[in-house]
């Protein structure tokens, strides 16, 4: 399906039940303060489209790209901008108060989140991908947070996020150098889930997010909160709120429908309502 002319450069979709982000600005989906913008507007509908109790609730997010590339980048413009206006020390800091704020939304969703990477993604499209759930790439995709080429550090959150996913070593050595690695590489850094096939990468990454969307949403909902206390405040903490977390799973009709299921049918055979 062609999109109409003059569509907005970050736009909400909907399969099913799934609420799908698509970044199309070409040719490069360059962040600028439109895209900015864009991502703000969308991220607060996220909230309130995967709100529980909501009739037509998304129950996972999928974010994907049009055109050749994910992203080239963030559009300098922007950043001469504000280094050559009054005040760039606070302007700056202000500029990622903003945007951080978008890449912690994203990662706070109560539902799993997908990133989809089809080819090159730099820099802001690194870090949102970052800040979520699963990292999906295709065998031709590549990354870089290149931002040394412009006198910056990574301020979207890439830098703390690589350091959870691979390390504080692996994450020095990306931003520091400044090169592109390509998927594979970062596969084995686990810091992209899985490299998938270049044909059909768009169709198997949205399979993937419909069978998230499909399973028991409360307890998806659980499991991120105990892994981000894990990461964030150490396993002894998550172990803390585990009886609260995970305590009212027992009161879901998904997990009184999943354990009949098993019990009469045998495993694998359970549907969802994510209620």
């Amino acid at each position: 399906m062609t999109d109409a002319p003059g569509a907005a450069p970050v736009r909400l979709e909907r399969d099913g039940d799934v609420a799908v982000v698509v970044l199309d600005k070409p040719p490069l989906n360059l962040f600028d303060e439109p895209v900015f913008a864009g991502f703000e507007q969308v991220v607060a509908e996220l909230v309130a489209l995967t709100e529980p109790g909501r009739p037509d609730r998304a129950r996972a997010v999928l974010l994907e790209a049009r055109g050749k590339v994910v992203s080239g980048g963030v559009d300098v413009h922007g950043f001469r901008e504000i280094a050559e206006g009054p005040e760039p020390a606070q302007r700056g800091a202000a500029l990622w108060a903003r945007l951080l704020r978008i890449a912690q939304t994203v990662e706070d969703l109560p539902v799993p989140t997908v990133f989809a990477a089809h080819g090159l993604t730099l820099t802001a499209a690194f870090e949102i991908a970052l800040a979520c759930d699963l990292l999906v790439a295709a065998e031709r995709a590549s990354f870089g947070l290149v931002e040394v080429v412009v006198g910056l550090t990574p301020s979207m959150g890439g830098p703390q996020r690589l350091t959870e996913r691979a390390g504080p070593a692996r994450a020095k050595e990306l931003i520091l150098t400044g090169e592109r690695f390509p998927a594979a590489v970062l596969e084995r850094w686990d810091v992209v889930n899985r490299v998938l096939p270049d044909d059909g990468f768009a169709e198997a990454a949205r399979d993937l997010a419909r069978r998230l969307a499909a399973g028991p949403t409360v307890a998806h909902a659980a499991t991120k909160r105990l892994v981000t206390t894990a990461v964030r405040h150490g396993v002894r903490a998550a172990d803390e709120i585990t009886p609260q977390v995970s305590g009212p799973l027992f009161a879901t009709a998904d997990l009184r429908g999943a354990v009949a299921s098993f019990l009469e049918e045998g495993p694998g055979r359970a549907t969802y309502t994510g209620r």
